[in-house]
């Protein structure tokens, strides 16, 4: 039996809650370029996360809730959109066939994040990740042409989909509502803490220009 929407917003806020408590700051250095996914995103301000709370914290709820809302638009285009669903099985095809496929199967806290760390200036790596997955991509054979015709049908479906995408975004920024308490209490219970923990540490470590002791 298939959930429904409610179910489905409950059961990725409740994973999400069971998750919470096992986040740590990120020790590493962080990247330059923001998540696409993540900032402004309407969905995390609708379940009570600010833009000041750590990025991992906001993708591990933002991309729980994109697989519900990918779930959706993939069962509304299968019935509704013959031609786009050709395309996307085709690109699937394209993707199974590929040797090296190191984005699938990560956990909801890393889908959708970089493969690789920033570069060090000076100190090249001799391979990255995303790039021997661009290889194994590469020797695959391109996709068939569309004629001027089917490029303009894709793209009314393409536009139908995404359509529909808004509007299921829209009735779970809705159901969110309802977790913001249990959201905003888990980020007060384990984030912030580890936070001010952090600054503290950093603060002691820190010499004062106005202490004696340090003359």
């Amino acid at each position: 039996m298939e959930r429904s929407l409610e179910t489905q917003v409950s059961l990725a806020v409740e994973a999400w809650l069971r998750w919470v408590p096992r986040w740590e700051p990120a020790t590493h250095r962080g990247r330059v370029a923001p998540c696409r996914r993540c900032l402004g995103s309407p969905i995390l301000a609708a379940a009570g996360i600010g833009a000041n709370v750590p990025h991992g914290v906001q993708h591990g709820l933002s991309t729980r809730i994109k697989a519900i809302v990918d779930a959706a638009v993939a069962a509304y285009t299968a019935v509704n959109l013959p031609m786009l669903q050709a395309e996307l099985d085709q690109q699937s095809a394209r993707n199974r066939a590929r040797a090296y496929r190191p984005a699938e199967d990560l956990a909801p806290e890393f889908e959708g994040m970089p493969l690789d760390p920033e570069p060090v200036p000076g100190a090249p790596f001799l391979f990255t990740l995303a790039g021997l997955a661009d290889e194994a991509s590469a020797v695959l054979p391109p996709l068939p042409p569309l004629s001027d015709e089917a490029k303009a049908a894709l793209r009314r479906e393409v536009a139908l989909a995404d359509e529909y995408a808004n509007m299921i975004g829209r009735e779970i920024c809705g159901l969110l509502l309802r977790h913001r308490l249990a959201v905003q209490s888990a980020i007060s219970q384990y984030v912030e803490p580890q936070i001010e923990a952090m600054l503290a540490e950093l603060t002691e470590s820190l010499d004062s220009p106005f202490d004696p002791d340090s003359l």
